[in-house]
């Protein structure tokens, strides 16, 4: 029988690219949503729909005749538990684009039913979070006993992903957050404690900073002998930095606590983007460090992905769960983030196959 995948919010450019990653490397049948439509060019493997998630019906008959639903509808600050409570009561899997710390809290709280259900849900498997979380994972695994994890990304202007990154951003802006330091949960001011980073080229060393992501949360949880997890996050061309951090530190708490002056700054952010991308890129780096003991000895393994489109490596990060969830490869009763559900051979296989490099070496 043929397969078929849902993707909800699948005409953001981080939608397309999953869409697009699913119909290279498998034979299903893709059915993309969006709130209005779109002319876009048309693929005999892929489906348009109309359908906001506010139509509870619509939504639950879409989610009836599919084999998997993969929800990049974000930003997910705001989004509910609902369609993986969808996908649930009709026993079909689920992965997401999911990015921030707030759904996963609230998505994790189902795995006993996902998995008495028999339903694999993946969460957080784009790009960063995602693709990320695994090159960690492979990091870990060098390692008798991991104590310190340091996972840092720096993304060319866009990054390729549309306004809703800019959202994202700025949404991440709004409040202090818990990191693992030291052993134990200690509040963080986002966007401070800049360092500089010697990223693979045409990064170089670049500044990244304290930001909310859901790794932050679910690595600890992962890998429990580690006493440090640090994600940092920063932009090329540098500049924007400075204007994310005078944003986060300077400007009165309401103009980022408002949904107003979230989506006033994001559409600025957008405007500026689409003009320094034509020189920055929309590329993405991601450097995995991880510290710890191996054969009774301290010693450090790092791990450095590139790619030239953010979104697009997103979408071999969402599109390879797929893959191997269609083929059966990927099987695990529950409600999982990307690296407690995706073996490092599993990884190494899937991209592989879709031409992406991770230099790995001890330091």
């Amino acid at each position: 029988m043929t397969q078929r995948v849902l993707i909800l919010g699948g005409r953001g450019r981080i939608g397309s690219s999953v869409a697009q990653d699913i119909a290279k490397h498998t034979q299903a049948e893709i059915a993309v949503t969006g709130r209005r439509l779109l002319e876009m060019q048309c693929q005999a493997s892929i489906q348009y729909l109309i359908l906001d998630l506010a139509e509870t019906e619509k939504l639950r008959q879409a989610i009836s005749n599919t084999d998997i639903v993969v929800h990049c509808a974000g930003p997910f600050h705001y989004r509910d538990t609902f369609v993986l409570q969808l996908c649930i009561e009709q026993s079909v899997n689920y992965v997401d684009v999911s990015d921030h710390r707030s759904y996963t809290t609230k998505v994790l709280t189902l795995h006993e039913q996902a998995a008495e259900k028999g339903i694999t849900a993946v969460i957080n498997t784009g790009i960063f979070p995602g693709i990320s979380n695994s090159i960690v994972r492979q990091c870990v695994e060098k390692f008798d006993e991991p104590e310190n994890i340091h996972l840092s990304y720096v993304v060319s202007g866009s990054g390729g992903a549309g306004v809703t990154v800019m959202r994202t951003t700025f949404l991440g802006l709004q409040n202090p957050f818990e990191a693992w330091i030291n052993g134990k949960w200690e509040t963080v001011k986002p966007y401070t404690e800049r360092e500089t980073i010697n990223f693979p080229k045409p990064y170089r060393e670049s500044g990244v900073y304290w930001f909310d992501m859901p790794e932050t949360f679910t690595l600890p949880k992962a890998f429990p002998t580690v006493k440090n997890v640090i994600t940092k996050f920063g932009s090329v061309p540098d500049f924007y930095n400075h204007l994310t951090w005078i944003a986060a530190n300077l400007f009165p708490v309401g103009w980022i606590q408002n949904p107003g002056g979230v989506e006033f700054l994001s559409q600025v952010s957008h405007f500026m983007t689409d003009v320094t991308d034509n020189f920055s890129g929309i590329g993405v780096a991601i450097r995995s460090e991880v510290a710890g003991m191996k054969d009774g000895k301290s010693k450090k393994y790092c791990a450095t992905l590139t790619h030239k489109n953010t979104a697009i490596a997103a979408g071999c990060g969402t599109g390879s769960i797929v893959q191997l969830l269609l083929e059966g490869k990927l099987d695990k009763p529950g409600v999982y983030p990307v690296e407690s559900a995706l073996s490092t051979d599993l990884f190494a296989e899937t991209m592989q196959s879709r031409g992406i490099e991770i230099n790995q070496q001890w330091l």
